[in-house]
């Protein structure tokens, strides 16, 4: 068994309790220290949102293992949200810190997870098909997913199913996001090798090495919104839930949100819950802090300024938005005023910095559950009384 990503440590325990004695050994790859599965099953710590020296370890031990498996045995994979950061082996001839700083600028330059897996794949050894293809058993990959789409590709850049993208693909991408001068020149030549076709593309559609794997989704973001959905009934809420996703820039994304919003809940009774979900993405510009949650709150403040009996909160799922401890926050209709009366002035300045963390904290708005052990991308919920 090789579980990695952010939901891993729970993901495991659940396949070690059904495989029972059969499990012969395995290997838990999460961004915190996580409890013992068991005595054949060793557990790492890696580094998210950007690897580090754990996470190529992890992911040089995970190729370890499923290339001890014999042909008649099963290799069980269990991935979630975080997985590609936490299992890198970067390409023959490239530095994990030169993968790790090109990650760097595709997060500042606002790439969504496509476009950003895509490089990944394609700078990688384990990821887009590869860690399938070192094993002669069978494979056979379970996954809980945190991409719009459910895109077994994409999630977690795809380590045990074949991938369509090519280095061409991720040049574009490079191209799309800063040029390619942004970027460190071993990752830019990796590509370009490989786009002239002195390296080998990752496993495509009808590979034979795949040909024993197989892959399915389990769990994603409708599950989120089911659970939220559930829990507002039982409180008395009529609830309305967006099946479309919220996604694009984050303080765009926040105003077509509103839009939507006030269309669905025009004659809606009270009290009403709506319940959406989606992932978003920041363009940094600025030095501050926070996460696509807390600028998408950011972003709502003066749309819900006024609006009395309504709140909205935008959160992470994995209790982490951004590199803060903070997994999303709150806007209500005081919360202008109260920011004002803070001395914290207008909340365009602050989205101009990309620093809704030091908007929020002070006036207690910040939503802080710690990491939660799973990620199924972003939930939000509005409330109107």
């Amino acid at each position: 068994m090789v579980a990695a990503g952010k939901a891993a440590p729970a993901m495991a325990a659940e396949a070690v309790q059904y495989f029972g004695t059969a499990l012969q050994g395995g290997l838990v790859i999460a961004p915190t220290p996580a409890s013992a599965c068991g005595p054949s099953i060793r557990t790492l710590t890696a580094s998210h949102p950007e690897p580090d020296v754990r996470s190529e370890r992890a992911g040089r031990a995970a190729l370890d293992l499923v290339d001890m498996a014999a042909a008649d045995a099963d290799v069980i994979v269990l991935l979630s949200g975080g997985a590609s950061s936490l299992m890198a082996v970067p390409a023959s001839g490239l530095l994990l810190e030169e993968k790790s700083l090109a990650t760097r600028v595709l997060l500042h330059a606002g790439a969504d997870i496509v476009a950003l897996n895509t490089v990944r794949k394609h700078l990688s050894r384990i990821k887009g098909g590869w860690l399938a293809a070192r094993t002669k058993a069978r494979c056979r990959t379970f996954i809980i997913s945190d991409v719009i789409g459910d895109d077994m590709t994409v999630i977690a850049s795809g380590p045990t199913v074949a991938d369509p993208s090519t280095y061409a693909d991720a040049l574009r991408v490079l191209d799309a996001h800063g040029g390619r001068r942004a970027y460190p020149d071993a990752v830019v030549r990796v590509l370009d090798e490989g786009d002239r076709g002195e390296r080998d593309d990752t496993p495509k559609p009808g590979d034979a090495r795949l040909r024993r794997s197989e892959a399915v989704v389990i769990g994603g973001r409708r599950e989120a919104m089911r659970g939220a959905e559930q829990m507002a009934r039982s409180l008395g809420y009529r609830v309305i839930v967006q099946e479309s996703a919220v996604i694009g820039e984050a303080r765009v994304a926040a105003e077509d949100y509103f839009a939507r919003m006030s269309r669905d809940v025009a004659s809606a009774d009270r009290p009403l819950c709506v319940i959406s979900s989606g992932e978003t993405t920041v363009k940094v510009t600025g030095q501050g802090r926070g996460g696509r949650n807390q600028e998408f709150a950011l972003a709502a403040v003066p749309l819900v300024a006024g609006r009395t009996g309504m709140a909205l909160a935008s959160v992470g799922t994995d209790g982490i938005d951004g590199p803060t401890d903070a997994a999303g926050a709150i806007v209500e209709s005081t919360t202008l005023d109260r920011a004002r009366a803070a001395g914290l002035g207008d909340p365009t300045h602050y989205l101009s910095l990309n620093d809704a963390y030091h908007f929020f904290d002070p006036i207690g708005d910040l939503v802080r559950t710690g990491p939660t052990g799973t990620n199924v991308g972003d939930l939000q919920v509005l409330l109107i009384t």
